[in-house]
């Protein structure tokens, strides 16, 4: 029997069936939250190696391409498509594994030294700080009521800082352990790598393939034109970053040497890592870099807060925007708020991923704004819309 589609009522109860069989579904995963979660990770971590290849091969692109444009292209000329990217494959797992072997051959050791140091040392720091603490209130001559509130206040932030010092530790163990315990999946991941890699032209075939398979054509344009888009946007936002917070590192390094900074390697790795993040990034690098460096001696606690301060400026007006240009495109205040929206959703990644995907939305809200002005024969300068 051939169903009338059209048909008003053949119509309301197509719905009502779909509408009945979503509440059902969503009725199911509601009551079975810690079930269906536990089945989601399982299959995430399935996925796990494929998500670390296609991490590193995202990553190692930018090295691969660097070899074959400009390297391989202009000294080795004659090279056929497959030696090239053979060659230029090689190069850039040579560049990485020598990067990882001397990082963990000469960086870690003494970060882990580093850090156990300060645990085995942390009564004796935080002895001096409240002694240092003590002489200068002290001298400010305060009633025996403020003074009494002020050593309160300032044993329970001791206590706490004990507390998480021993909290720590496990935690690092835990971390490193299961580090450990995904080498297998790190391995996978390297593999899967190496072939997004060598058949990354064929992999955005297979895509397009499909997009025009699926879409038609001037929305297969649109789905290219956005992928290209955010590729062009992650890309630059996150190989820009990695460039700036590896140069920053170095500077830090060197002036921590030279002026004899203590925890001088850890406190560049934090400052380094942490400036990753945008506008946070060096808030997060500085506050706890100083506090370790107080409890050995709060005159270079001082003097590191002035040379992060001044890293900073020289990274936020020189280096960075040498680097990045304008690769985002929003402003200091979007950039804030997604931030702080992602960060709350995804914590560390999104502080890191946020603004770039931010910047990626701005951009389509963008377009289809400005297009639909367009068609009503309306200005697209925002400028011309601020009243004067």
């Amino acid at each position: 029997m051939k169903i009338e589609w059209n048909k008003k009522y053949t119509t309301m109860a197509v719905y009502a069936v779909i509408t009945i069989c979503v509440g059902i579904v969503f009725y199911l995963i509601s009551s079975q939250v810690k079930s269906f979660s536990a089945k989601i990770g399982d299959f995430v971590a399935i996925l796990n190696p494929f998500i670390i290849g296609f991490s590193m091969a995202y990553l190692l692109n930018f090295i691969l391409k660097f070899f074959e444009e400009r390297i391989i292209t202009k000294y080795m000329p004659g090279v056929k498509k497959g030696a090239k990217r053979a060659i230029g494959l090689l190069l850039t797992y040579f560049v990485a594994g020598v990067m990882c072997y001397l990082f963990i051959k000469f960086v870690w050791p003494q970060l882990m030294e580093s850090i156990i140091g300060i645990f085995n040392d942390a009564p004796y720091y935080i002895n001096s700080t409240t002694k240092f603490m003590k002489n200068i209130i002290d001298n400010f001559n305060m009633t025996p009521e403020n003074m009494a509130l002020v050593e309160q206040k300032w044993n329970e932030r001791m206590d706490y800082i004990m507390k998480f010092a021993t909290d720590f530790i496990p935690v690092v163990g835990n971390t490193v352990m299961a580090v450990i315990s995904s080498i297998w999946n790190i391995i996978l991941g390297v593999i899967i790598s190496i072939y997004l890699l060598k058949d990354k032209e064929n992999f955005f075939a297979i895509a397009k393939k499909m997009t025009y398979a699926f879409f038609s054509k001037e929305h297969a344009y649109k789905v290219l034109e956005l992928t290209h888009r955010a590729n062009d946007i992650f890309g630059k936002f996150l190989g820009g970053k990695i460039v700036d917070s590896f140069i920053i590192g170095i500077i830090t390094f060197i002036i921590l040497t030279i002026v004899k900074m203590p925890f001088t390697l850890l406190v560049t790795v934090i400052v380094g890592v942490t400036n990753i993040i945008p506008f946070f990034g060096p808030f997060f690098g500085a506050v706890p870099s100083i506090i370790l460096v107080l409890f050995v001696s709060p005159v270079k606690a001082v003097w590191l807060a002035i040379i992060i301060f001044f890293i900073q400026q020289l990274d936020g007006n020189i280096i960075g925007p040498k680097i990045l240009g304008d690769s985002i495109g929003v402003s200091a205040f979007w950039i804030l708020f997604s931030l702080l929206l992602a960060g709350k959703f995804l914590g560390i990644v999104g502080m890191i991923l946020g603004v770039p995907l931010f910047a990626f939305v701005y951009s389509i809200i963008k377009d289809i704004t400005e297009d639909r002005l367009d068609k009503k024969g309306l200005p697209l300068d925002t400028s011309d819309y601020m009243d004067e």
